[in-house]
């Protein structure tokens, strides 16, 4: 009996490479609805390590049934400012008038 240390595989070090998450956040960007078992077919990887990069790596959570980013991006803001913003003129354009003069969407 040792009471040393054998040697360890790095086979879960090795599998997390930045070609492995490019792939798996290409494929969630392609269908954030994709199960993890689907997404782990792919490039060979256990369920577990797939969990790891999608949460530790990509920061995405599940929201919804849906794999979504934890944050918004700087894009997304803007967006969600520029409705705010005209939702906001349009809000002012029927309480003056009586009826909506343009709607974007």
């Amino acid at each position: 009996m040792s009471t040393e240390d054998g040697e360890r595989s790095e086979r879960t070090k090795e599998r997390i490479t930045d070609e492995n998450i490019k792939k798996i956040h290409k494929m969630i960007l392609n269908d954030c609805k994709l199960k993890l078992n689907k997404i782990a077919d792919t490039p060979k990887l256990s369920t577990q390590r797939v969990h790891h990069i999608i949460h530790k790596y990509l920061g995405m959570r599940k929201l919804c049934a849906k794999l979504e980013p934890r944050e918004l991006t700087f894009y997304q803001k803007q967006r969600r400012l520029d409705d705010s913003e005209q939702c906001s003129i349009n809000m002012g354009q029927l309480m003056k008038y009586g009826s909506f003069v343009s709607l974007r969407i």
